[in-house]
């Protein structure tokens, strides 16, 4: 059995999530362009929310794409 550390969070617990910040939503979203889950993103349940939501309003504005397609 494999024992693993326990992820930091990557953002301050007081600090906001913006869905204009690009640059910080592409490291909670994979090649593919699916959000990763919290127990791989280590956030807290209130951060993940936040960052799904951000996610889907820079998807909806065209900041970033709903899929990448690797052709």
């Amino acid at each position: 059995m494999a024992y693993f550390r326990k992820r930091l969070s990557p953002i301050k617990p007081g600090e906001p999530i913006d869905y204009k910040d690009v640059d910080l939503l592409r490291k909670f979203v994979t090649e593919r362009g699916k959000i990763l889950p919290r127990r791989i993103t280590g956030l807290t349940s209130k951060q993940q929310r936040d960052l799904t939501l951000s996610i889907k309003r820079a998807r909806q504005i065209a900041l970033m794409p709903f899929i990448n397609v690797e052709g």
